[in-house]
């Protein structure tokens, strides 16, 4: 049940935030959280990434907006957000994305590897806060990935560490009145050396569960799915790329990667999916991973099927409607 917005005072003849009051005293309860922009059942939410480069090329080429967005940005540094930055892993400027594309959502992420205690300590809430008025301000719905793929190793997130790190942001964030957010939890999916549950922040603090789908075991990425309708959270596909497999230079990679991509979606009742559309090669930062061109555009068969795949009335695009199927109201 939501609070009443506004509390009048007695004797003072003006209206005060109820949630001002609350924020002085305790952290925003959970209970009242309601911001999970979940799809309507039978519908996934579309997102493209995961820079601006690779998002214009995407849409001038695809010709179909899909119905989000993927961004990046740092605990440490709010960078990409008003203005352009680009750390050797492509252009991040969300306000671009955001002008340039109405009737969307955000598919946020924050880096915060080496930076646990920094957030929770109190350094960076200046860079905090900056990420919070933003997102506050774009009046549409955000999914907040805070430290995503926690489990990946060489990230090296420690879980008591990091999950009082994770907690600190979304404590901080609804004592900011942030309602237009979801938060998400984002596994690499992989095999781990420990059990997720051990980075877990707790269901108040977690709204979504989301994997990363490149080349992992299919036998994690089910657990981990598994795990999320245990806890009664939507799974969310947070990262995907078809890696090694190339389209540019074979449709091979359809078969052998976005064929399985597809049934595991429909299989594991995932309600948002993103795809990282781009030629991992020609950014500075991956070019020497091997990792290979994932571009829907680059090879004219992926294309058609990819296209003739998220036409279909499942897929959530960027629409008039969107955000009224998501519940959002501005």
């Amino acid at each position: 049940m939501k609070i009443n917005s506004y509390l009048r005072v007695i004797g003072k003849g003006f209206l005060l935030p109820l949630t001002i009051i609350f924020s002085c005293f305790f952290p925003v309860s959970a209970g009242n959280h309601e911001s999970v922009f979940l799809p309507p059942k039978g519908k996934i939410l579309l997102i493209v990434g995961q820079d601006v480069q690779n998002i214009s090329a995407y849409m001038e080429k695809v010709r179909i907006i899909p119905g989000g967005l993927s961004v990046y940005t740092s605990a440490e540094f709010a960078e990409g957000l008003d203005s352009a930055d680009d750390n050797g892993g492509g252009i991040q400027h969300a306000q671009m994305l955001i002008d340039q594309y109405p009737n969307t959502a955000i598919l946020m992420a924050i880096y915060m590897v080496d930076m646990e205690e920094k957030v929770y300590s109190g350094d960076v809430d200046q860079s905090l806060d900056r990420i919070g008025n933003w997102i506050k301000s774009v009046k549409r719905p955000v999914y907040l990935r805070i430290g995503y793929e926690f489990d990946y190793p060489d990230n090296g997130y420690e879980p008591e560490k990091y999950t009082r790190a994770y907690r600190y942001i979304v404590d901080r964030f609804r004592r900011m009145g942030i309602s237009n957010v979801a938060y998400v939890w984002h596994s690499y999916a992989d095999k781990v050396t420990r059990p997720h549950s051990d980075w877990y922040p707790g269901d108040d603090y977690v709204d979504w569960f989301a994997i990363t789908y490149f080349v992992q075991p299919h036998e994690e990425m089910n657990s981990f799915a598994q795990m999320a309708e245990k806890h009664g959270k939507p799974l969310m596909i947070a990262e995907a790329s078809p890696w090694f497999l190339s389209t540019s230079k074979s449709d091979q990679a359809w078969e052998k990667w976005f064929v399985p991509f597809f049934n595991f979606i429909r299989e594991n009742k995932v309600k948002a999916v993103a795809y990282i559309n781009c030629d991992w090669d020609k950014i500075p930062l991956f070019e020497s991973k091997g990792w290979g061109d994932t571009r829907v555009q680059s090879n004219d068969k992926i294309k058609a099927n990819w296209i003739s795949e998220i036409s279909k009335d499942r897929y959530l695009k960027s629409s008039f409607d969107l955000y009224r199927q998501l519940e959002f109201q501005k």
